[in-house]
């Protein structure tokens, strides 16, 4: 369990315990999409206190509008609750994988040459590129957010911020590590393959459960994000670096809750849990 704990303590503002040796970071990636399933969980619980806060007031004797809850309801502030959830996310990550997306989108999208790219990656200064590219993933996760249908919702909340680290470990098998030291450095001294194998399984397994055969599609989009941001960089610089998994993420968070809008237009519950049914609940 201590690559649990190292990686809940990497990618969270959560007490892990004392932190190890790199070792336990070692260990640590194949946790990424446990850790994004707990985060998930986190903010789903925040959208329902969200939604308790605002509909207490409108609930009559006999509590029917509390259906209101998971299919929504008059005059209700939905981007206003987007934004409160991206934030909450951001902040119970330290804004890690932001600072990531902003320096990669600058690097790759605005250096001249390979030596200029790293060395914007390594400038603590956020340019243009990196502006534009951190408001419109943000813009694009607060509209989905607010977008998602209520028979779909929680399920989808707890499932993405899964899929987006399971995505890093895609980035990290799939492109070789530019740096001699860096900040992804201490993940990459363990058997990357076996990480991704056990993350694939917990992603996989999760999205069974929570979404349905339906949910496939976003772990399929999860990858091929991940996979596009991955090559995009081993052509502008050679590989990666822990900059371009945090860009992976972001990233691959932004497409999946986009595609679950796209997914749920039509059929609302398209994305809601299969066990529900089977546990005799209804939304």
């Amino acid at each position: 369990m201590r690559g649990l704990r190292a990686a809940i303590g990497f990618l969270t503002i959560f007490p892990a315990g004392r932190q190890g040796p790199a070792t336990d970071l070692s260990r640590a990636p194949a946790w990424f999409p446990v850790v994004g399933l707990l985060l998930g969980v986190f903010v789903a619980v925040v959208d329902v206190l969200f939604r308790l806060a605002y509909v207490i007031p409108w609930i009559t004797a006999d509590g029917g509008e509390l259906e209101f809850l998971m299919t929504g309801f008059r005059d209700f502030p939905f981007f206003l609750e987007g934004v409160v959830l991206v934030a909450v996310l951001a902040l119970l990550t330290r804004g890690l994988h932001l600072d990531g997306l902003m320096d990669t989108y600058d690097a790759l999208a605005g250096g001249h040459d390979r030596e200029r790219r790293l060395e914007i990656l390594r400038d603590p200064h956020v340019g243009a590129f990196g502006v534009v590219a951190v408001v419109l993933v943000l813009l694009a996760k607060v509209s989905a957010l607010a977008a998602l249908p209520g028979e779909s919702r929680l399920w989808t909340i707890v499932l993405v911020p899964c899929l987006s680290r399971w995505a890093i470990l895609v980035v990290m098998d799939r492109f070789p590590y530019v740096r001699g030291e860096g900040l992804g450095t201490p993940f990459l001294r363990g058997n990357r393959r076996r990480s991704l194998l056990a993350g694939s399984a917990v992603a996989l397994v999760a999205t069974t459960i929570l979404t349905g055969p339906v949910g496939l599609l976003l772990v399929l989009a999860a990858g091929l994000v991940a996979w596009a941001v991955g090559a995009w960089a081993k052509r502008r610089i050679g590989g990666v670096t822990g900059d371009v998994y945090g860009a992976a993420c972001e990233t691959s968070e932004a497409v999946v809750l986009a595609l679950a809008v796209v997914l749920t237009q039509r059929d609302a519950g398209a994305l809601g849990s299969p066990l529900l049914p089977l546990l005799g609940m209804s939304v």
